[in-house]
């Protein structure tokens, strides 16, 4: 998300959000729990919540360029600096933390020795407009976002690409194929762990769709799944989808929301369950990172 204008956008959502009624949020958040908790606040703007297999939680301060991991026994440490100005991120299969590194418009796969594989350089021979978010499926291919967002840090002002797409890149593949096309701004990206389903926030259309993953790993059936776009988004065992932007919005599997869960920050950008038990849900705002004791576990 173009972190400089988060300060609109948030308040258009807050618009938004104080001409409808309140939501319990006691469905999916822990009894006694009334509010995120603030973890550290010493970032310029936070995203790309990831777990891996411990439990334990990453995220990025992309202008300052840096991956931060918060450890299951409470400890917050660098994980990366010079991290390639990573925005989303993903754990894959290897245990590589896979990220949309947009300072060259390029995907890393980081290893836990911190060393770094370039995944994907360019599509056929073009500069990406800047991958955004990803999801990895069981076979280890990976979806991903490509907005154009005019970062400070780069000397080009416009995209080389015809479009805003979502692609997908098998595993071991050089380049990644075309999945959808016809979104004004794909962002947040997320699938189901059984494979079945692909989420993704048209952030620009302010809708998010579901589709139905099918052979090769191509999308069909696509449906609008609620009218809200976001920037982050994440399952739970339930099958709830969690939206980003204004706070953290919750659905069920069907669309109807639930929950929604306010954020004392400009802007929410990203988030993912964590911790030993799975039942710790991480939300990366603006310049705070928080965690939150739920009800129900997540899926990543």
């Amino acid at each position: 998300m173009k972190y400089v204008l988060t300060g609109i956008l948030s308040m258009l959502g807050y618009a938004i959000m104080a001409q409808e009624p309140a939501f319990d949020s006691g469905a999916v958040v822990a009894d006694g729990t009334i509010r995120p908790t603030l973890i550290a606040r010493q970032f310029v703007f936070t995203e790309g919540a990831s777990v891996d297999r411990k439990g334990n939680v990453f995220f990025t301060d992309q202008p300052q360029n840096k991956i931060w991991e918060y450890t299951t026994d409470g400890q917050l440490v660098l994980f990366m600096d010079s991290a390639g100005r990573s925005n989303g991120m993903y754990f894959d299969h290897d245990g590589r933390l896979v990220t949309c590194a947009d300072e060259q418009e390029q995907i890393w796969a980081i290893a836990p020795d911190r060393q770094v594989k370039v995944l994907l350089r360019d599509i056929a021979g073009h500069r990406m407009n800047g991958p955004n978010d990803l999801w990895i499926d069981a076979r280890g291919g990976i979806y991903f976002t490509d907005p154009y967002y005019q970062r400070p840090y780069w000397s080009r002002t416009h995209g080389e690409l015809d479009g805003e797409k979502v692609y997908y890149l098998p595993r071991g593949k050089k380049q990644p194929v075309v999945v959808e096309a016809t979104l004004k701004k794909p962002n947040g990206i997320v699938g189901t762990p059984d494979g079945r389903f692909l989420y993704v926030a048209d952030i620009g259309g302010g809708k998010t769709y579901r589709y139905a993953i099918g052979k090769h790993g191509l999308l069909e059936d696509r449906s609008e799944f609620c009218a809200q776009g976001s920037d982050g988004m994440t399952l739970d065992e339930r099958g709830n989808v969690y939206l980003t932007g204004d706070g953290v919005t919750v659905y069920d599997s069907n669309g109807k929301r639930i929950a929604h869960i306010p954020v004392p920050e400009k802007w929410t950008a990203n988030l993912c369950f964590g911790g030993r038990d799975g039942k710790s849900l991480f939300i990366t705002a603006s310049e705070g990172f928080y965690v939150l004791r739920m009800r129900v576990k997540g899926v990543e």
